[in-house]
């Protein structure tokens, strides 16, 4: 079940990176192109992937300290896209 919460959290956090580094707010676009050159394209993509797998590869084995963590993570994620998406910042 744990496994699966994750799985949900990741995909959401999947969306919402999506949607931040295709809005074109100018802090995202000036950040694209100073980390593109060390990570590529898809760094940050790549960063967010581990981070999910991370978070599955323990949820797998029981903790639930993990799934608050990533939790955490994930809601903080909503914030900031919401922050960025909606023209406050």
């Amino acid at each position: 079940m744990l496994l699966f919460f994750c799985f949900l959290m990741g995909v959401a956090n999947f969306a919402m990176h999506k949607a931040v580094i295709e809005s074109e707010h100018p802090f995202i676009e000036d950040t694209k192109l100073y980390f593109g050159r060390y990570f590529g394209r898809s760094g940050s993509y790549v960063f967010e992937f581990v981070l999910l797998l991370g978070a599955m590869i323990f949820a797998h084995t029981g903790p639930i300290l993990i799934v608050i963590l990533y939790m955490i993570y994930t809601s903080l994620n909503m914030v900031a896209a919401w922050l960025l998406l909606s023209g406050r910042v």
